[in-house]
């Protein structure tokens, strides 16, 4: 008769954090959440704002909610002359400066992150040298190219420079998605018959898409909410774009700051609609997947 040794189950102890790990962890929330309110509360207070009642945001006692919610300031700020205009000439630009910047940028990040040529660093380096340089220190040659090309006052004056200057940021922040994806996923699709274009669209574009999200993202921004170069490029008010349009607000009997703000908040829904579509590109994995170890 045979006896079998016992069996002895592992405990598994529950790991602890010491004081001092704890103390860090709670002094870090506690700056995290201050920081948190500190970017929250200007959003906040943008659309509070809007939903006051004009003359309590004139008066000197106001508290963090208003006494009372009215939707007037929308009213008034949706039946400004050219609001309807000031919209589809946004939208013109940023989407069409957007998607030509993420397909140059693109393709110009598969080129630098895959092939080597002569000058390929001295032009990474003119990327990141162009980032340096103010938007004001180029806005009088801007404007003297684009008189002499007959670009002034014209959609595809301003689509240009929004496109050239997101190209840049865009490019190196691609770059870096294009380096970390494997060369054995393009490799193989081209043993399997694809060419090297091929292969970039079937196989590495579609694992670029966090990157892509992050840089439309930024891309996005920068064009949506530019003030300067369209104020300067745009003569016509039927041409003004949303920042533009928002001057129509201030006139010399004062400033109409509830509509301001109602208008302003109007503006900011279509960027935080697109981020939250995005949003799970660009948290998912950038090869998840793709590679079975």
């Amino acid at each position: 008769m045979s006896t079998s040794a016992p069996q002895v189950t592992p405990q598994v102890t529950p790991q602890v954090l010491r004081p001092d790990r704890k103390k860090h962890r709670t002094v870090f929330n506690v700056v995290g959440l201050l920081a948190f309110v500190a970017m929250a509360f200007p959003v906040y207070w943008l659309v509070i704002s809007a939903l006051r009642p004009n003359a309590e945001i004139r008066s000197y006692d106001q508290t963090l909610w208003p006494s009372s919610i009215t939707l007037d300031n929308f009213q008034r700020a949706v039946d400004m002359p050219n609001f309807g205009t000031a919209i589809q000439s946004s939208l013109i630009i940023c989407v069409t400066a957007v998607v030509g910047a993420m397909v140059l940028s693109t393709i110009a990040a598969f080129a630098i992150g895959r092939f080597h040529f002569f000058g390929r660093k001295a032009f990474m380096m003119v990327l990141l040298v162009v980032q340096l340089l103010p938007p004001t220190a180029m806005l009088i040659p801007i404007y003297i190219q684009l008189n002499d090309l007959g670009g002034l006052n014209e959609y595809w004056g301003v689509t240009i420079i929004y496109l050239v200057s997101t190209l840049p940021f865009a490019t190196w922040m691609i770059r870096g998605f294009v380096i970390n994806i494997p060369k054995e996923l393009e490799e193989s699709a081209m043993v399997d018959g694809c060419s090297r274009m091929g292969a970039f669209w079937r196989v590495i574009f579609p694992l670029l898409a966090p990157g892509l999200a992050a840089a439309s993202i930024f891309s996005l921004i920068n064009a949506w909410n530019e003030y300067l170069l369209a104020y300067v490029v745009l003569q016509d008010n039927d041409k003004y774009t949303l920042n533009v349009w928002l001057m129509n607000f201030t006139t010399s009997r004062g400033v109409d700051y509830g509509a301001l703000m109602a208008a302003s908040t109007l503006i900011a829904i279509p960027v935080v609609v697109f981020f939250m579509i995005v949003q799970k590109k660009m948290a998912s994995g950038l090869t998840s997947g793709a590679v079975k170890g």
